[in-house]
């Protein structure tokens, strides 16, 4: 039993720190949301540049997309790694997946555009075009990596796994009559 905690530990660590690698392809491939700034007397106001866009959903789309994607990956290898699998090793994934989930969220935040709108549009000027923080709105894509992990793990274990022994034939009141 130790020796599958200490490997659910260690997945989990390495599955969260791989987050670090999805908040970076998250901050690169999602679509920037374009904000544009409007100045009148000495208050500033922040609109969107295309009211009718979709960008706001295609930041959430493609941040979820992404885990979906690392959460099959990190259940193969687990599942190439440890054939026999456990209780401690498809717990240690899914934390490790929120976890990692979690971290991506915050690193694309915070490497992402200013949070500050209005300093923002301030140091641009008036009427120029700059780009909204990134912002995930659907938080239920944070369970995208552990939920899909999870399923490609089971669905791998089922297929491929160890399988019990049958038991042997024994008679009994239901078996077939001697031929």
């Amino acid at each position: 039993m130790k020796t599958e905690l200490r490997e659910g530990a260690v997945i989990a660590v390495a599955v969260a720190v791989s987050g670090v690698l999805l908040g970076l392809l998250w901050l690169w491939l999602a679509p920037h949301v374009p904000l544009v700034g409007d100045q009148s007397g000495k208050s500033w106001a922040v609109y969107l540049k295309d009211s009718e866009g979709e960008q706001a959903a295609g930041v959430d789309g493609t941040f979820t997309l992404l885990a979906l994607a690392f959460g099959v990956v990190s259940a193969v290898v687990v599942f190439l790694w440890r054939r026999r699998g456990g209780v401690p090793l498809v717990v240690g994934l899914g934390v490790g997946g929120l976890l990692a989930s979690v971290l991506a969220w915050r690193l694309g935040v915070w490497l992402g555009p200013e949070q500050d709108v209005i300093a923002h549009a301030e140091a641009v000027g008036k009427g120029v075009t700059f780009s909204a923080p990134l912002k995930l709105g659907a938080r239920g894509a944070l369970l995208a990596w552990s939920l899909s992990a999870l399923v490609v793990h089971l669905g791998l274990t089922a297929l491929f796994g160890p399988r019990d022994p049958e038991p042997p034939y024994e008679d009994g009141p239901y078996a077939a009559p001697p031929a």
